[in-house]
């Protein structure tokens, strides 16, 4: 039987220590971060900017807040998504009820 020689043993390729492959993980986990926060930054100015109509803007800030715009007219929240969206609290109210009646015609 011919012998054997232990796995890698003729790997003549460079080596990675341990402090490569953490500078390496750093290095990958600030640019992952970092994108993240390009994509809040784009998110954010999609609900502000005045080029986006009503819809566009409450939609990118459900998608900022992970929550959806509520049904109820009189939630206190809806003056919050006014202020961020840059939208007049009628203009919210609008879209709701926009949704409201698109939602009671897809039944």
């Amino acid at each position: 039987m011919a012998p054997t020689s232990p796995p890698f043993a003729n790997d003549t390729g460079p080596h990675r220590n341990a402090g490569d492959l953490s500078n390496d993980y750093r290095a990958r986990r600030a640019l992952e971060e970092e994108e993240r926060a390009q994509r809040r930054r784009i998110d954010l100015e999609e609900q502000r900017s005045d080029l986006n109509p009503p819809k566009v803007r409450i939609r990118a800030w459900e998608k900022v807040h992970g929550l959806r715009l509520p049904a109820d007219s009189t939630h206190p929240i809806l003056e919050v998504i006014a202020g961020d969206t840059r939208l007049t609290l009628a203009e919210v109210r609008e879209e709701q009820q926009a949704r409201a009646a698109e939602s009671t015609v897809r039944r």
